[in-house]
């Protein structure tokens, strides 16, 4: 696959405070503590100070991997996160069946790379890739569906609680339908014969989950960390403690959340006075404070506060954060030096470092991940034909078709001469009415609107004429724009990998590998081959 780049500005795809981060605007500064470049990653490394437990994070790891063979690269930078002067290169996501959307193989790929280059940068460190596995996330209905071209597949059931502790044994009806899409072509038999077994072999979901990654990017040394464990709640237990109690995630995100607004970004996430749910299988209910009283939500369970501090000591993995305490958890625990995220969790983890300095807690580099479209041969050769290129491919399709027509027509549809020249004969008149009656320039003004709203109406039509005289090449740009953008959205987020690894196979992700660079801060821009 051959690769061009654009801007993110260009592809009119993200919002003003990721276009400006990425861009350093200094009004984002004080949100964020390291620039996204290797000065950045120097800044960060000299100033990491991990409190966490290295020994107990390397046991549970191999512990989690007990279950499946791991490549040699794995197992080894598992064995690295021992040391020292290891760091980890951090994205996460919920647990999507059969990896849902396109951009959760971005964000690992983006992962991968940085580390890659990282430890080109800094050759006496070692940066492993991680991928972050939402196992306590409990919307079941964000990750139950996958879409492959037009089709909608869907995995029916009754769920509650934590999805990575959901049992997998229902899920061969939709496994079946995936499996059907993929066919018996080498590449889908492939990818076939890894879902199966993923899915047929573990228990519940995050096992499940496990397996497939590691069977995709396994041999580019990605570990996947499940953070539903005890000792490693044990860690986080103060701060769960002081949070719960003293609300302090709460004063700190609304603060930033105000200030931010203030300059006119749009936050992502909004703080509870408590930021933690209860969880236990086939639970995950938020904790409210009434009257001193620490209740859990749709229960009949509730604690004074010193029933909370114990159970904290005691049951630790009992307490899960929400979307705004997780990413605290996540730099307790890992040696991390960078979060990897979509433009709407840049966003919320700007909405964070307040919080993090008031637990004295490091603040990662944010990198927004790469992003892509991928153009396959027969859209690309449309592509040629219609004369749209891979930048104004962007544009929404009334403006694509506007420009098409009036770049591939003789006439003239534009009457921005006769607008001009239309002004300058009444802004005439009105000089001269003025000059009989001052009162008789207001009607001049006003003739003049209407003359110059006649024009433009004539444009219109002009140009809806033209159009219906090349009705087939609009249509055509309409169906492009519907392939490489369904439903209106970029390809990534609609997706699945399933269309182009069977086309593909592991040149497709081989393919990505080469070709994301996650510090040039570019769109990436793929045409196939073949």
């Amino acid at each position: 696959m051959q690769a061009k780049y654009i801007s993110y500005q260009e592809t009119n795809a993200f919002s003003s405070a990721v276009l400006d981060y990425i861009s350093g605007k200094e009004q984002l500064s004080a949100f964020y503590k390291y620039t996204p470049d290797f000065e950045g990653f120097a800044k960060a490394i000299a100033n990491r100070s991990f409190k966490g437990n290295r020994s107990t994070l390397t046991s549970i790891l191999q512990k989690q991997y007990s279950g499946i063979k791991p490549s040699a690269l794995v197992t080894k930078n598992i064995n690295l996160l021992a040391d020292d002067r290891t760091f980890t290169i951090t994205t996460g996501h919920q647990l999507n069946i059969f990896t849902g959307p396109l951009y959760f193989i971005y964000k690992i790929i983006t992962a991968i790379n940085l580390a890659k280059e990282l430890k080109q940068q800094f050759p006496q460190y070692n940066f492993v890739p991680v991928y972050w596995m939402a196992t306590e996330d409990h919307d079941f209905e964000e990750i139950n569906h996958v879409k492959i071209e037009d089709r909608m597949l869907t995995w029916n059931k009754k769920a509650a609680g934590a999805t990575g502790r959901l049992s997998t044994k229902d899920i061969t009806e939709v496994l079946i339908a995936y499996k059907g899409y993929l066919g018996i072509s080498e590449n889908g038999l492939h990818l076939s014969e890894m879902v199966e077994h993923a899915y047929t072999h573990h228990d519940q979901l995050s096992d499940a989950t496990r397996e497939l990654v590691d069977g995709l990017f396994g041999k580019y040394g990605l570990v996947c960390v499940d953070a539903d464990e005890h000792e490693l709640k044990k860690q986080f237990a103060a701060v769960m403690e002081a949070d719960i109690t003293g609300q302090h995630s709460f004063q700190h995100i609304s603060a930033s959340n105000a200030a931010l607004e203030e300059k006119g970004y749009k936050t992502q996430v909004n703080p509870r006075e408590i930021n933690f749910f209860y969880m236990t299988d086939q639970l995950r209910e938020r904790i409210v404070e009434e009257d001193q009283v620490y209740k859990v939500m749709h229960t009949d369970l509730s604690f004074t506060e010193a029933e909370l501090q114990e159970e904290i000591r005691n049951f630790p993995e009992r307490f899960s954060p929400n979307v705004v305490m997780r990413p605290v958890y996540q730099e307790i625990i890992l040696p991390n030096l960078a979060y990897i995220g979509g433009g709407a969790e840049l966003t919320y983890w700007l909405q964070l470092k307040a919080n993090f300095d008031y637990y004295n807690i490091d603040f990662p580099v944010l990198l927004l991940r790469n992003s892509a479209l991928l153009i396959d041969k027969r859209s690309e050769v449309r592509m040629q034909i219609l004369g749209i290129n891979h930048t104004n491919l962007f544009k929404d399709p009334l403006t694509l078709k506007n420009d098409w027509i009036k770049a591939h027509v003789t006439l003239q549809l534009s009457l921005d001469d006769e607008e001009r020249a239309i002004r300058a004969v009444f802004d005439q008149i009105k000089l001269n009415a003025y000059k009989i009656d001052k009162t008789l320039s207001q009607s001049a003004d006003a003739a003049k609107t209407r003359a110059l709203k006649l024009i433009a109406n004539l444009e219109k039509k002009m140009l809806r004429a033209e159009k219906r005289k090349h009705d087939t090449s609009l249509t055509q740009i309409d169906n492009l724009k519907e392939k490489l953008f369904p439903t209106g959205v970029l390809q990534e987020r609609v997706l699945n990998i399933a269309p182009m690894y069977v086309l593909y196979g592991d040149d497709f992700i081989n393919s990505l590998i080469l070709n994301f660079k996650p510090l040039d801060h570019q769109f990436t821009v793929l045409f196939a081959t073949s």
